[in-house]
């Protein structure tokens, strides 16, 4: 019994030993602006399934994230870990487009939709002069059925948390 209490104390400083950071620790990331429901979130890319768009982003090239992409036609009722995010390949728009966010940001979250890996969906403006920010799937969507653009989904998985940030007043 006192080699398992003395295993326990040991194994607890390891993994402690391996989530302490000095005060002196940090790590710099671009930090993003996206949409989500007509509001402004924050997010970090860590990694991307596809090479070209990993570099462009300056993440890490991640290919087995696309074992994460259900066959499709995919049933309503099978849930995947991953939600959708809406980018714009053309530039009319510099900010994504998310499906979901915790909510409320941070560990107090009740949002049992987030996830933080997401799959792109490409919307592109069929003419570009017309184009206006979209700041929600719902006007995504709403241009969509209006024809002025086209949603494709792509094969391409990023991992993209939300980032809890203090509004300025």
């Amino acid at each position: 019994m006192l080699l398992k209490s003395a295993l326990a104390i040991v194994f607890g400083c390891v993994l402690s030993a391996c989530s302490t950071l000095s005060e002196s620790s940090h790590v710099s990331m671009p930090l993003l602006h996206g949409w989500h429901e007509g509001k402004e979130v924050r997010y970090i890319t860590t990694d991307v399934s596809d090479q070209a768009l990993a570099k462009a982003k300056q993440a890490n090239y991640a290919p087995r994230l696309r074992d994460a992409v259900p066959r499709y036609p995919k049933p309503p009722q099978v849930k995947t870990v991953l939600e959708r995010v809406y980018a714009f390949p053309n530039k009319e728009q510099t900010w994504s487009v998310f499906a979901s966010v915790p909510e409320p940001l941070g560990y107090e979250s009740q949002n049992t939709h987030y996830s933080p890996l997401w799959l792109m969906y490409v919307v592109v403006w069929k003419d570009p002069s017309k184009a206006t920010e979209l700041t929600s799937e719902e006007a995504i969507l709403t241009a969509e059925d209006q024809g002025l653009v086209t949603i494709e989904r792509t094969n391409i998985v990023l991992n993209c948390p939300v980032i809890p940030f203090a509004k300025k007043k």
